[in-house]
């Protein structure tokens, strides 16, 4: 006997809000009754293309539905901490677009009321779901990639500026995700924020963040809405292999071979006290490993739903979303530039 369908009400249908809609409408253990939206035109998109969600303009009807378990939240990112709120105080179950709030104060002040009305929060962190980024994941916990080095990333683009948040809070959210659920959600030691606003005031373009976490490991983040191409690439540095996961190319994933060994030689008639040190220059072969490709959104709704369910801690949830928010707030960054 199949389980009776987990009921959910969204909340927004902006630029992401489709994407939404279309994975957790599509699930067999979940019913989408709601979607809320001040705009018409965006009700009216929603009637026609998902006729069987009543498409509401006020939040009214969401809070009072005792059928509603819980709310999806893909409006602008300094809505997300008060919808979320309110959504726990109305004992409903929350997944909330990154980020989830936009101070660590915020994420506590949520984290304290999903704990007191036993609901789960759950942050929008998409690519803890990809399968490139968890084959990468696999690699460093098995060892194979050594001690991990350095990461660096690149998400950039020309166009879709926002004027609510600036590029790092819109764009670097991802990386961060990925790299502190890569090196199992460490504290940083420090946070160093470069950035620069050409386009409008106050409102950073490109931004350069530098991470520094303990055992000598750092990560470099640069993202720009005012770049000639669009890239979305990651670097991994390890003692014994290196990983390129570019997630716009064909091969996602390339494991290389490749790096510097010390090696020890002792002097001339086996003399001890003239052991020397010297590099070895090691470049191997290039794996490109085929991978099972699923949607991450439909593996992240679908978690969602299993969290419900269960009541077990999402991966993206309160305790990760406090990290990557963390980070973001040391870094100085604007959320909300016209405040």
């Amino acid at each position: 006997m199949s389980p009776i369908p987990i009921t959910l009400a969204q909340i927004g249908c902006g630029y992401w809000g489709p994407n939404l809609l279309r994975n957790f409408s599509a699930l067999q253990n979940c019913h989408l009754k709601y979607l809320v939206d001040t705009s018409a035109e965006r009700r009216a998109f929603v009637k026609k293309s998902f006729p069987t969600i009543n498409a509401v303009a006020d939040l009214e009807p969401i809070w009072q539905d005792s059928e509603v378990e819980g709310v999806i939240i893909a409006t602008p990112a300094g809505s997300h901490f008060e919808l979320a709120r309110t959504a726990l105080q109305f004992g409903k179950h929350v997944f909330v677009e990154k980020p989830l709030a936009t101070s660590v104060a915020e994420v506590d002040a949520l984290g304290e009321l999903a704990s007191k009305s036993q609901r789960i929060v759950m942050a929008g962190h998409t690519f803890l779901y990809n399968s490139a980024v968890r084959y990468v994941k696999n690699l460093i916990d098995n060892g194979e990639l050594g001690d991990i080095r350095y990461i660096y990333s690149q998400r950039l683009n020309l166009g879709r500026i926002r004027s609510d948040i600036d590029a790092l809070w819109n764009l670097a959210p991802h990386d961060i995700s990925i790299i502190q659920y890569w090196l199992n959600d460490p504290e940083a030691l420090q946070v160093v924020r470069h950035g620069m606003a050409y386009v409008q005031p106050r409102v950073d373009d490109v931004v350069f963040l530098n991470i520094i976490y303990a055992n000598k490991v750092m990560a470099n983040i640069h993202v720009s809405w005012l770049d000639p191409q669009k890239v979305r690439k990651m670097v991994i540095v390890g003692s014994k292999k290196m990983v390129v996961y570019d997630d716009i190319a064909e091969d996602k994933i390339a494991v290389f071979d490749k790096g510097i060994d010390r090696i020890a030689k002792l002097g001339e008639n086996m003399d001890f006290d003239a052991l020397r040190v010297s590099f070895g220059y090691r470049s191997g072969d290039v794996l490109l490993p085929g991978l099972k490709w699923v949607e991450p959104l439909r593996r992240e709704a679908e978690h969602f739903i299993h969290c419900i369910r269960t009541g077990e801690s999402p991966l993206s949830g309160i305790a990760h979303a406090r990290r990557v928010v963390g980070i973001l707030e040391r870094a100085g960054a604007t959320y909300a530039a016209n405040v």
